[in-house]
């Protein structure tokens, strides 16, 4: 039992990197990031805590001629109650953390002997990250320690991220130790007392993946920031270089200054800025819109992701003639980002965050930091940041005009902008601060170090395997959406039974429109998303761009001469730009006048490599050879590691026919479309429903006995036999 009156004694646990209480190493490789730095300054606010006796910071020791022999002292004092603790794990040399899983065990003993060599045994254990939750977890058995855990970042969604990347299921296994680490996160979560996230939504969408996942376990804390180096302006921002540098192609500079700041990314969502500036002249008279997405000397250098982004952003500053109003500098350092924080506010300006999904939101904290009123969507972490610090507005990310609506209010209204930035300073310096942070940590650990709290577990069943071995396939339009009552019927089975599967959407629909269509249907985000016809793919829970994917299907595409070939064919006119997307050329075709195999005849003459269909009886994409809902569906359960046998497709319209043919379990829901589907009555496999929508999905569902024997009655039937 600890001591009050002597304070209690914290040993966090940080194994892999490289970790020294000065001059730290960001960004040497993957494993000297945000976490290094984190843990550090961490340790160093918790020892100031009063009531706190002794923090030690426990990681790997390392001898290697590649590294400073800084990281080869046993000890290393940053205070008199702070120190790093250097433990040997086996081999000297530096290793990667994806190499350190055979050595776990000889830390952990060997961090068990210097406890007990040094007859002192800490109050709490804090992990960060897997392999110290391995260790710590062992510990806290052993020793009889309560646990405290914070991830950083999780097996299961790397998983998906990396998938993203292109890489095969087994590939992530071999390079990444993936299932010892998921392992060992379960194990972890089984063991702690607490686990301190940064947001609810960390919880919602990253730990409820997991088997031991016990929402009472859970806290929120938010990371803390550095408010020395973020801070309101001094008065003499807007005589600067950097200003005049930023503002030297506007031909009003004086105007204040609407700042987005961000990497170069479609979930960021920059264009929907764009629009909503375009869209209001009101806007444009009363501000400048400055744009910070990274750096760049040529677009046509940038990865294809960037160009793209690029592209729709220069397209959209010339539909709405914004020259002069918007600029995009191409360069700045990391250190200027400070000082451009504080020039916008010197302006009288808003920062802006319109991004798609934003798991915790830091830029709008450094913003919050400098005296900025902020407009965020209202996806994820800024949802606590506003209600926090109360200093601006959530949108819809989703619908441009909720932004030009929320940058208007603050700019109209000196006394609501003076309002907003003194509240976002108080409330950074009362929830974001490193003081706050550790103030909000002590109150958790505290009871649980005097054992006057502990968690009551609920009594948890572990899934048979580590991944899913199913998936549920079904598009939005036609299939999903058309009736509520049976969509929340189905929705709340998948919600049931979310460990047991993947759910995979796949549609026809750009990105934008179909997160707008399942916001309004309140469907729950998918694992996968198939958009766009099957030309991209996006992984849960950020939204990952597959660029393995698109890098497959560029084969031979050439989207110019297929739409000079098209131009005046009869009975075929192309849909609005909103419509087209990188891979896909979409058009609005009357049956009476176009027949879709004399397009495709026409176009494989001119030896164009593509795929035709359509779909409603109005619609015809014309998409790269390789590239369809069918094709799409295919890659993703080969990244999953699923055979498509355990894999139920819903259609309803001829775009899913060829999801829907071959090995999988299909079924066509009865809706005014499904005649299109029609020719698929006489093959195995596919069971047309004799309802429609969601409820349709639900018939054919239990028709499979998807969570049971997930195979036809007559294939189920010999099984049982056999």
């Amino acid at each position: 039992m600890p001591h009050p009156e002597e304070g209690f004694y914290l040993a966090l646990l940080s194994i892999h990197g490289l970790i020294r209480g000065h001059n730290i190493e960001l960004g040497r490789d993957a494993d000297t990031g945000g976490q290094t730095l984190y843990v550090v300054e961490l340790a160093q606010a918790l020892a100031k805590q009063p009531g706190i006796a002794k923090v030690d910071l426990i990681t790997q020791r390392v001898v290697d001629k590649n590294v400073s022999p800084d990281y080869a002292k046993p000890i290393e004092r940053l205070a008199d109650n702070l120190r790093i603790v250097r433990i040997d794990a086996g081999p000297e040399e530096y290793l990667a953390k994806e190499e350190l899983w055979d050595h776990l065990d000889f830390f952990t003993d060997n961090l068990a002997g210097f406890f007990r060599d040094s007859n002192s045994f800490p109050d709490i254990i804090h992990s960060h990250y897997a392999d110290a939750g391995y260790v710590g977890s062992h510990l806290a058995s052993r020793l009889g320690i309560p646990l405290i855990h914070t991830g950083h970042s999780l097996g299961r969604v790397k998983r998906s991220r990396l998938m993203a990347s292109g890489l095969k299921a087994q590939e992530i296994e071999t390079r990444f130790n993936m299932s010892r680490r998921i392992e060992a996160e379960e194990q972890t979560l089984a063991t702690a007392e607490r686990v301190i996230t940064s947001t609810h939504q960390e919880i919602e969408e990253q730990y409820e993946l997991y088997d031991h996942y016990q929402p009472e376990q859970m806290r929120v804390v938010p990371p803390g920031t550095d408010l020395n180096q973020f801070a309101p302006p001094m008065g003499n921002e807007l005589q600067s270089p950097l200003f005049k540098e930023l503002t030297c192609h506007l031909q009003a500079p004086d105007k204040p200054i609407i700042l987005a700041l961000s990497r170069p990314d479609r979930r960021k969502n920059i264009n929907a800025l764009i629009e909503a500036f375009g869209q209001s002249s009101q806007l444009q008279n009363m501000a400048n819109l400055l744009i910070i997405a990274g750096n760049r000397d040529d677009i046509d250098d940038l990865e294809e992701g960037a160009q793209e982004v690029f592209h729709e952003l220069l397209v959209a500053i010339d539909r709405y003639d914004l020259y002069g109003k918007v600029t995009l500098p191409k360069h700045h350092q990391r250190d200027q980002v400070p000082m451009i924080y504080r020039i916008t506010t010197a302006s009288g300006g808003v920062f802006v965050n319109p991004a798609l999904t934003e798991p915790f939101g830091l830029t709008l904290i450094e913003a919050a930091a400098s005296g900025l009123p902020i407009v965020a969507t209202e996806d994820g972490g800024p949802q606590e940041i506003i209600s926090n610090c109360k200093n601006g507005f959530l949108i819809d990310p989703l619908e441009p005009e909720t932004i030009a609506c929320a940058l208007l209010k603050l700019l109209e209204d000196q006394d609501l902008w003076q309002t907003c930035s003194a509240q976002g300073l108080h409330g950074v310096q009362e929830n974001y601060s490193w003081e706050a942070h550790a103030e909000s940590y002590i109150k958790i650990i505290k009871p649980i170090a005097e054992r006057s709290e502990q968690l009551l577990r609920k009594p948890v069943r572990r899934r048979t395997g580590l991944y899913s071995d199913r998936a549920i396939v079904s598009d939005l339009d036609q299939n999903l959406i058309g009736d509520d009552s049976s969509l929340n019927t189905l929705v709340e089975l998948l919600r049931r039974q979310r460990k047991t599967h993947y759910f995979i959407i796949a549609t026809g629909r750009r990105l934008d429109s179909a997160l707008k269509l399942m916001k309004k249907h309140k469907i729950p985000e998918p694992d996968v998303l198939i958009t766009s016809s099957g030309t991209e793919i996006y992984h849960a829970p950020k939204l990952n761009a597959d660029t393995a994917w698109a890098r497959h299907i560029d084969y031979r595409w050439s989207p110019r001469t297929v739409k000079k070939l098209l131009a005046d064919f009869p009975g075929l006119r192309i849909q609005p730009n909103i419509e087209q997307s990188r891979f896909k050329l979409s058009y609005y075709i009357d049956p009476d006048q176009a027949d879709s195999e004399e397009i495709k005849q026409l176009l494989h003459q001119e030896e164009q490599a593509v795929f035709v269909q359509t779909a409603f009886g109005q619609f015809l994409d014309i998409l790269p050879l390789r590239a369809s809902k069918g094709m799409a569906l295919r890659y993703v359960v080969e990244q999953l590691n699923i055979p498509l046998e355990a894999v139920f497709v819903a259609g309803g319209s001829g775009a899913d026919e060829d999801m829907m043919r071959g090995n999988t379990l299909a079924a066509v829901v009865a809706n005014r479309h499904h005649e299109e589907l029609s020719q698929l009555d006489d093959i195995e496999r596919i069971y047309f429903s004799r309802q429609p929508n969601a409820a349709g999905i639900l018939e054919a569902l239990d028709y499979y006995n998807f969570f049971g024997s997930c195979k036809e009655p007559q294939e189920a039937g010999q099984t049982d036999d056999a």
